[in-house]
């Protein structure tokens, strides 16, 4: 049996497969309840597990990680020392998520471009906007996929036309010199990207979105609108949003050579799937000049799974070669 984890600083998922990566069991957390990850897993009170992977929301030194926004430390000895001397691994959470694309059905993506000259053992570009925006690459090695991380989500973010460059000006008041590509591909982006847009429309804001943004999520709140096409300002920031997902995406795809195509990850691409499906995302993916007709070349999905973390950690598991 395996035990998988996807531990951020706010919920700690765990959960127990068996042959095929079938999920026997699974619980959340809350993170700050627990002193320790150790502390979750006695909560959790697994049967005996051969091997267990952790998907961790920070960086992964050696054996250790240190989860951001939460002051657990986390080691594979003692990890190992608690589950009977299972074999542990630990992941940073965009390389879970990365191998998860590989443990998904084909079921489980909406394509917005079909790839016209697939390679099977193609690399693998994986971007995921959610809380924050994280960025990994598959690459295979002797015919296994390694999920390589990286912390492109931090790279400076292109302006590419005079709104954007007068985007850049919005955010730098607000966030200083440097704006990153997470400060406009993340949900605190999306809320951003209508505050920029609502600004320069002059146009009020309807009572029924002031309440909603007030009495709740306003990032999710400007998304909902954006979806249902109720207000003109939402509509404006999430399309905005998806021009510049495509984008990066497909800035990733040509730093990677990602030949085996891209995958939208992260918890937003899902919720707002009738915006990315309009064609914008894809208008800019591919607005790559001389590079153009290579982009369109590639298939683009968007994984339509929140477990991917979880069973890419699974997966993970359950290789032979545990080599991060």
């Amino acid at each position: 049996m395996i035990l998988a984890g996807d531990i951020g600083g706010t919920k700690t998922v765990l959960a127990t497969f068996g042959e095929g990566l079938a999920q026997l069991r699974t619980q959340e957390f809350k993170s700050a309840d627990f002193a320790s990850l150790e502390a979750v897993i006695d909560a959790f009170a697994p049967e005996r597990v051969t091997a267990a992977c952790f998907g961790v929301a920070g960086p992964v030194i050696g054996d250790s990680a240190k989860i951001t926004n939460l002051p657990w430390t986390i080691a594979t000895p003692s990890l190992s020392q608690r589950l009977g001397d299972a074999r542990v691994t630990l992941l940073n959470d965009l390389q879970a998520t990365a191998f998860g694309m590989l443990a998904l059905p084909a079921d489980k993506f909406a394509v917005l471009q079909a790839p016209t000259n697939a390679v099977s053992d193609g690399t693998i570009a994986v971007i995921a906007p959610g809380t924050g925006l994280g960025e990994a690459v598959l690459v295979s090695v002797g015919g296994e996929y390694r999920a390589l991380p990286s912390e492109g989500g931090h790279a400076d973010f292109a302006a590419m036309t005079d709104d954007e460059f007068e985007l850049v000006r919005f955010l730098r008041k607000r966030y200083g010199d440097h704006v990153s590509n997470e400060r406009v591909l993340c949900g605190a982006g999306i809320g951003d990207l209508y505050s920029f847009e609502r600004e320069r429309s002059n146009a009020p804001e309807p009572a029924w979105l002031a309440q909603q943004i007030a009495s709740g999520d306003r990032n999710a709140a400007v998304s909902r609108a954006a979806v249902a096409g109720t207000d003109p300002c939402c509509i404006s920031a999430l399309d905005r949003f998806a021009a510049l997902l495509g984008a990066e995406a497909s800035n990733l795809a040509l730093r990677s050579l990602a030949l085996g195509g891209v995958v939208l990850g992260g918890g937003i691409p899902p919720k707002v799937l009738p915006i990315l499906q309009r064609g914008g995302l894809i208008e800019r993916f591919n607005a790559k000049g001389r590079f153009s007709n290579w982009t369109r070349a590639l298939g683009v999905r968007v994984a339509l799974e929140p477990r991917a973390a979880l069973l890419g950690a699974a997966h993970h598991a359950t290789t032979k070669d545990h080599a991060q």
